[in-house]
């Protein structure tokens, strides 16, 4: 099924099957659509003619609108939720790997975070979780939504200050030290550079690279320069850049860490990129088997795909992590 046509020849019939699930859903959503704008103006203007306050008749009329929406919407929510882990779960499946539409756990999150590749959050979700084995690799993704409060004096609110993935890979190559990965700061590398001068107790100092192409973009810091040139081969680094042209994303930034897998004889790296929401099944106001739906999350697949590959295929192939 790595074939869109062959997927599309799988996928086209378990999606027709629910296709009068969602006209119905979507029938009953706009009737009800409707209907929340009615009872918002009946029930307002009922409160109104009353002298209720304008903040009691805007929290009704608000208020029963958005219960009835929510009614209304419930079986088109609940299939969104079964088409996506359908879809997800099928086409993971088909790339040799595992889905679930939560992480059991956040793999290495307080290490993304204690590694400075994540800000800070007050708020967080998970989700989209896949693993999978290559090349005598573990690899797993998941996306994170972080977010942080902000207060003013009238209000409290969040921003999202991160909207991406996660990725994690154990691989069979001994790692020493810590090696840190950042983009090029540009003014404000030198702030960069005081900040990472201690990490975890351990020293780190900036490694300049060989190839002025990546110098111009990256900023290294480790605690040895020969583990972090070994690691860091031209190779890499271009693996680096192709990763972020394949998750349409930007930013992307890595770590290894002796500590994270110590005395296993494995390395492991870990890679943060801002990409937004992906691995979503589309709009349910089209039909469900239209071949644009398939096509959107198949190329995605490929994606990841395309992410092992880019980093783990055995040095015979042009470098890699893998032994």
């Amino acid at each position: 099924m790595k074939d869109l046509d062959h997927a599309m020849a799988e996928l086209g019939p378990w999606l027709t099957q629910k296709e009068d699930r969602r006209k119905a859903a979507v029938s009953r959503f706009i009737i009800g659509s409707v209907i929340a704008i009615v009872a918002a103006l009946v029930i307002g203007a009922g409160l109104g003619l009353a002298g209720a306050p304008m903040p009691v008749v805007l929290i009704a009329a608000i208020g029963a609108a958005l219960g009835i929406l929510a009614f209304a919407g419930y079986p088109l929510q609940q299939l969104r939720k079964e088409v996506k882990h359908g879809l997800n779960t099928r086409l993971a499946q088909a790339f040799g790997l595992t889905y679930s539409p939560k992480p059991p756990s956040p793999a290495r999150y307080d290490d993304f975070v204690s590694h400075g590749l994540l800000p800070g959050s007050d708020r967080r979700a998970f989700e989209d979780h896949f693993a999978g084995e290559a090349h005598g690799a573990d690899f797993e993704l998941y996306e994170a939504h972080l977010e942080q409060r902000r207060q003013t004096k009238d209000r409290t609110y969040y921003v999202t200050v991160f909207h991406g993935v996660l990725i994690r890979m154990s691989f069979p190559r001994t790692v020493e030290g810590v090696t840190l990965v950042t983009r090029d700061m540009g003014m404000f590398n030198g702030l960069e550079a005081f900040s990472r001068r201690h990490f975890s107790g351990r020293k780190l100092e900036r490694i300049g690279l060989v190839d002025p192409k990546f110098e111009r973009l990256f900023e290294v810091y480790g605690t040895d320069q020969v583990m972090a040139r070994y690691l860091l081969t031209p190779s890499f680094m271009e693996r680096l850049l192709r990763l972020e042209e394949i998750l349409a994303g930007k930013n992307v930034r890595c770590v290894f860490d002796e500590d994270l897998v110590p005395e296993s004889g494995r390395g492991e790296l870990l890679i943060a990129a801002e990409t937004g929401n992906k691995f979503e099944p589309g709009s349910l106001f089209s039909r469900l088997d239209d071949r644009k739906r398939v096509a959107t999350l198949h190329a995605e697949f490929r994606l990841i795909e395309d992410i092992i590959e880019t980093l783990l295929q055995p040095p015979s192939e042009g470098g890699g992590l893998a032994t």
